[in-house]
This record gives structure tokens, sequence and C-alpha cells, in this order.
């Protein structure tokens, strides 16, 4: 489900303070003039799946990050049941769905990254290979796969290099990247190694990025950058001032310019996928 040629899907994660997702989605609405393209929810690995979304609109690409696990509860078949209870939930809904699992698993913070699985990004690769072809087996067509890295790796190692984990182009059908503006880093720092690695074969999404800081100033480098950048087929801004375990508020609208300049690049051409 690639964006038109030349255009950008533009969507978000929306969890906003004291709002429903559905207010939430309604006051984007009202101040950007248009639906979310891509709407990302976060799933767990083995709990509550739902069977539907209704509140997210037909138009609208549901992305679902599905929460990873430590690799060898996968390996040894032990997760088959559940890999393909939530493949025929994901195929029930009947809508175009992207699957972001397992992301950033370069990085050290989740249990299912290459750090507290033994350094072995290869049984990440096969896990994933058995996630793909369960869902495969389900039916699951409408399912696209988003493999999904950290913008660097933590630890920065040898054993832990982004292309280490790639699960191989007939397995992948985007390339996420997640990167936000913390301090001062731009798109290009942020979001050039993974897009010159693999732009050439596979469609980039930028599948959470936000700013913390300067907001306007960075969210017009943003534009910038994604018009340059013809690989990317798609923005999803982590949109929260709600996220736990952070103060950071990563919404677009805090000061009218930010806003504004937001405003500027949904409406854009380039972003009209």
């Amino acid at each position: 489900m690639p964006a038109p040629a030349g255009k950008v899907m533009l969507g978000s994660y929306l969890a906003l303070g004291g709002k429903s997702l559905k207010q939430s989605l309604a006051l984007r609405r009202r101040q950007l003039g248009r639906e979310q393209r891509i709407v990302n929810r976060f799933y767990p690995w083995d709990g509550y799946v739902p069977t539907s979304e209704p509140e997210i609109a037909r138009s609208s690409v549901l992305m679902v990050s599905w929460h990873g696990a430590p690799y060898a509860g996968i390996l040894n078949g032990s997760s088959d049941g559940n890999i393909r209870s939530v493949a025929r939930k994901l195929k029930g809904m009947r809508r175009p769905i992207m699957l972001r699992w397992g992301w950033e698993m370069n990085g050290d913070w989740f249990e299912w990254g290459g750090a507290p699985n033994g350094r072995n990004a290869a049984d990440y690769i096969k896990a994933w290979r058995r996630l793909h072809r369960i869902f495969g087996e389900q039916g699951a067509d409408n399912v696209a796969w988003v493999w999904s890295p950290n913008w660097n790796s933590s630890p920065s190692a040898s054993w832990n290099q982004v292309q280490k984990y790639y699960p191989g182009d007939a397995y992948v059908d985007w390339v996420g990247i997640s990167g936000y503006n913390f301090y001062n880093e731009t798109p290009s720092t942020l979001f050039n190694p993974v897009t010159d690695r693999f732009g050439g074969k596979k469609p980039i999404i930028l599948a959470e990025t936000a700013a913390v800081q300067g907001k306007a100033k960075w969210i017009k480098k943003l534009h910038s950058w994604v018009e340059d950048n013809p690989a990317v087929g798609a923005v999803v801004w982590f949109d929260t001032d709600i996220q736990e375990g952070t103060d950071y508020n990563f919404r677009f609208d805090t000061d009218s310019a930010a806003l504004a300049a937001y405003r500027t690049m949904a409406r854009s051409a380039r972003f009209s996928g």
C-alpha cells in the first residue's frame, strides 16, 4: 500500500490528554482540514487485540505497532497460537493495515531488542520470518510489513548494526525509522543513514517522529527534507502530551507558529498521499 507516486501519507499516533481518540481525531481534522492518512495504534504482544477500530476513518490506513517478545518464545513455536489469532483479527478488520512488529530492535530499551536476546540479530530475523509465514498461512493479505529500527543503535556495536536485523526484501514492504528532535538533531542526522541504505529498494516511513523544542523551525526543516527525499512515502507524528515515563510534550500545536508550520506541511502537494 505505497502512497501515490511522489506523494507522502501523513498521519499520527494520537493520545491527547483529556481527550478520547475520537475527540483527538476530530480536533486534528478541524485544525488541518483533512483526515489522518495513517493512524498508529499500539497493541500488546499477548494481551487484548481488538477486532475493529471503528473510530478510525475508513479512508485512513491503520498502522499497528505490535509489541515484540523475547525471540526464544517465538522460535520454539509456543507463540504460534497467539500469532495466528492476531493474524486472523487483523485480516478480519477488512482494511489496509501496516504492521510494525518489534520496532526499535536495535535499541536496548525493549525486551525484543537484540541486547537482551543474546546480542543475536539473526534470531530477530528468524522470528520476523516466522510471523510473516504464519500471517501468510492465515491469508492476512491486507497486512503490509513495516520493519522499523531506531535511527541509531544502542549500544553502538558491530553486532547491533541496523542492517544486521533486516529480514530481507521478500519479508518487508516498508522500512520505518524512529527519530526525534530531542537535542537539535536535524532530519538529515536522524533519517539519512537508514534512508540512504534502504530507500533505493523500499518506501520509507518515518514511523515515529516529533520535536520537543524549536518546533516550528524543526517542522519546516522536516518538510524541506521530505521534499528532497523521494524515497519517503509516509510520515507519522508521535502526537501526544501524556507519554508515560516522560514529561515531553510532542504535540505540534503547543504554539501557534508550530501549528502553522505543521498545517502548511499537511496541506502541501507532497503530503497529499
